[in-house]
C-alpha cells in the first residue's frame, strides 16, 4: 500500500486469545470526507464495521464483517446525485505473508485469502476496500433503467430483406439450449 489509509484501525492477532473476538469500527466525519474522495463519491455519511475475528489453522485468522454505509453517488444515467445505503457481508481468510500463495486455485465459495506482516492487519482498510468492492460500479437511481431501444426484433419499416435476413440468422446460444436439454 503507497498511501496512508484514510481510516486505519491496527488490529493485533495476540488479542485472539480468547476466541472469536468482536471488532466495531466507525468512520468519523473526516475520515469518511477521505473515503469519499477516494471512491469519488460526493458523499460519505456513514461507515461502519463489524468483524468478528478466529484464530485458524497455521497461524491464519478469518475475519467476517458486515458493513454498512450511507452515501451519495451520482447516477450514470441522469448525471443527478442521489443517497443510497450499502449493505454487504464478507469473509476473509488472512495468512502469513510467507504462506501466501496467489497461484492457489480459485474456489468462488471459500473466503478471499490476503497476507499479512507482523501479527496485525488493518481493519478499518479492510473495511474501506469492502465498501469500495460494494459500490456499484454503475450507480442508478431507483426506478431508472436504460430504455428499452436496444431492440432484437427488427423494426416494421425496415426493408423485408433485412427483417429476413435477420430472421434466418442462427440463435447463437441455440447449440448451448440444446445441450442443456440433452439434445447433443
Amino acid at each position: 500500500m503507497s498511501h496512508a489509509p484514510e481510516l486505519s484501525r491496527r488490529f493485533s492477532f495476540r488479542r485472539l486469545a480468547q476466541m472469536p473476538v468482536e471488532e466495531k469500527i466507525t468512520a468519523n466525519v473526516t475520515e469518511c470526507a477521505a473515503l469519499a474522495k477516494r471512491f469519488d463519491l460526493p458523499r460519505l455519511d456513514s461507515l461502519s464495521c463489524r468483524f468478528r475475528l478466529t484464530q485458524g489453522e497455521r497461524h491464519s485468522v478469518l475475519a467476517e464483517g458486515w458493513l454498512a454505509a450511507r452515501v451519495t453517488q451520482v447516477s450514470v444515467i441522469s448525471g443527478e446525485a442521489f443517497d443510497d445505503a450499502v449493505a454487504e457481508t464478507f469473509a476473509i481468510r488472512f495468512v502469513p505473508r510467507h504462506e501466501f500463495r496467489e497461484d492457489d486455485g480459485v474456489d468462488l465459495e471459500a473466503p478471499d485469502v490476503l497476507p499479512y506482516d507482523n501479527d496485525s492487519i488493518d481493519l478499518g482498510e479492510v473495511a474501506a476496500e469492502q465498501l469500495g468492492l460494494a459500490l456499484d460500479p454503475y450507480p442508478r437511481m431507483q426506478g431508472e433503467g436504460l430504455d428499452e431501444a436496444v431492440d432484437v426484433v427488427p423494426a416494421e419499416d425496415e426493408p423485408a430483406e433485412e427483417r429476413e435476413d435477420a430472421q434466418a440468422r442462427p440463435n447463437p446460444f441455440a447449440a448451448l439450449a440444446s445441450r442443456r436439454e440433452g439434445k447433443h
